[in-house]
């Protein structure tokens, strides 16, 4: 059951993901942290993601939930989920492009 809203939600997060000004303003607070800690800070994220998820889903099967917060709970972490797959398999091909380079 797509919805707009769900939609909107879903770019919006993977927005904030992929934003590399936002990100690394919110990974440096302003003095150069780096990528490292920017990446640990999109982790993070797809890892509250989860875990909000998660927390909708058993409040669901304790009968306190609605149906549609736990559904777009969900989508929302597979957009995560899918974001940070395609960010893996780009640093892998990044890391294999530099390891062909002639010395």
């Amino acid at each position: 059951m797509s919805t707009p809203s769900i939609a909107a939600n879903a770019y919006a997060s993977l927005a904030r993901l992929t934003d590399p000004a936002a990100g690394l303003a919110k990974a440096t607070g302003g003095e150069g942290g780096g990528f490292s800690e920017m990446l640990k800070n999109a982790i993070g994220t797809v890892a509250e993601a989860g875990k909000h998820s998660d927390a909708q889903s058993q409040s669901l099967a304790a009968g306190k939930a609605n149906i549609v917060d736990v559904v777009t709970a969900v989508a929302e972490t597979e957009v995560a989920v899918s974001a940070m797959v395609s960010v893996r398999d780009k640093v892998v091909q990044a890391y294999e492009e530099i390891m062909r380079m002639p010395i």
